[in-house]
């Protein structure tokens, strides 16, 4: 019997972060590949899921979200950004950011419109553009001065007749590249000339480092009405499980993702977002801290990286250090993550899976500092092996 999978889906299979994960288990190797933390979000923020499971919200909440979370969502857009989005028709509670992202491209795009997507990018983008039925176009992000970015001529140039949309992460998975606001600039002035509707990925928007500062692209002239934004509890609270996102976007556009997104889950649980509305009002201190923790664990985990041997790349935000693995001998990073839990019992993401062309990524290696101090200095000395 033939593949019982549509051909648009043929190429995806089974996720990179599934692989890694299963192979870390079954060699008993350090996993600093999945980018999960090993420690919980604020305590306080835990206890109030507790108390709504106990108190009975254990049944569907109202589709779009609970009130409580989308008033919560659009103070902090307010507070934070200085953006004004109504809580009852421009916020939108959705299953984590991954399903905001699919939900939107699916709304937003008809079969055979194309999407820019910034390469390499997180794998659900390009499965989300495929289930659209819709086309990729990928811009790459090369090394400048120590840093990813991208050509704005190639940005220009990978706009079509039949672009729709450009799908803009930062801080950016899994370069952790923070986009600065000459970039963005940049590409909100290809979303304005050719009437193109941005989504942007903003779930790192809380963890950046070295004072670098996070510019949501809608705060940028002429973009918050073509800008569906989407964020999360995930990261910013170390909660990734509890898979609580949302959108903030003009009302058109907040109605079309809703209309997708009822018949993808309709709801999310109500004690998690019930908490995350709790959080975003009383642990952004909690968050605070937890930047500071995760800046420190991207400096040990980058000194023990190039003592091992790695070229590594800074990265201003996220939980994603990007290392050139070719000083230690090796070129295809594919082949070398295969081979690292017998080599030195760690496993780490091959980059070169993020990109459509994928010789541009081949010779990088993603590591998570998202870990105990004790994880990282374990990982560290097995590393050293390598040289």
């Amino acid at each position: 019997m033939e593949e019982p999978l549509v051909g648009r889906m043929r190429e995806f299979g089974t996720t990179v972060f599934a692989t890694m994960t299963k192979l870390a288990v079954d060699t008993g190797s350090i996993n600093l590949g999945q980018g999960f933390p090993d420690t919980d979000g604020p305590a306080r923020m835990l206890e109030r899921a507790v108390e709504a499971i106990k108190g009975g919200l254990n049944q569907y909440p109202p589709g779009p979200g609970v009130p409580e979370l989308r008033q919560a969502v659009s103070d902090h857009r307010k507070d934070w950004y200085g953006l004004s989005y109504d809580p009852g028709t421009e916020v939108l509670v959705t299953v984590g950011a991954t399903e905001a992202i699919a939900a939107a491209v699916l709304a937003v795009c008809e079969a055979g419109d194309e999407v820019i997507v910034f390469e390499p990018f997180y794998d659900s983008y390009g499965a989300a553009v495929a289930l659209a039925g819709a086309v990729r176009r990928p811009v790459t992000l090369r090394v400048d001065a120590g840093r990813f970015t991208f050509d704005p001529a190639e940005l220009a140039a990978a706009v079509g007749p039949r672009t729709r949309a450009v799908l803009v992460n930062s801080p950016h998975n899994p370069t952790g590249t923070v986009f600065t606001r000459a970039e963005l600039e940049e590409i909100a002035a290809v979303c304005r000339e050719h009437d193109l509707i941005a989504i942007t990925d903003e779930v790192y928007e809380h963890l950046t480092f070295d004072d670098v500062e996070h510019v949501p692209l809608a705060t940028l002239p002429g973009m918050r009405e073509r800008t569906i934004m989407i964020s999360s509890a995930g990261k910013s609270f170390s909660v990734t499980g509890w898979k609580t996102g949302w959108i903030c976007a003009p009302p058109s556009l907040t109605r079309a993702v809703q209309t997708v997104k009822q018949f993808l889950t309709f709801t999310s649980s109500a004690p998690w977002q019930l908490a995350v509305a709790f959080a975003l009002r009383e642990e952004m201190e909690w968050v605070a801290a937890q930047r500071a923790a995760l800046q420190a664990k991207r400096d040990r985990l980058m000194a023990g990286l190039r003592t091992a041997g790695f070229e590594v790349l800074r990265p201003a935000g996220t939980y994603f250090v990007q290392t050139d693995i070719r000083p230690l001998g090796f070129d295809d990073g594919l082949e070398f993550a295969m081979r690292l839990p017998e080599l030195a019992g760690v496993v780490a993401i091959p980059t070169q899976v993020f990109y459509d062309r994928r010789e541009r990524g081949r010779h990088f290696v993603r590591f998570a500092f998202c870990k105990k101090d004790e994880v990282i200095d374990e990982a560290v000395t097995r590393l050293q092996r390598l040289g």
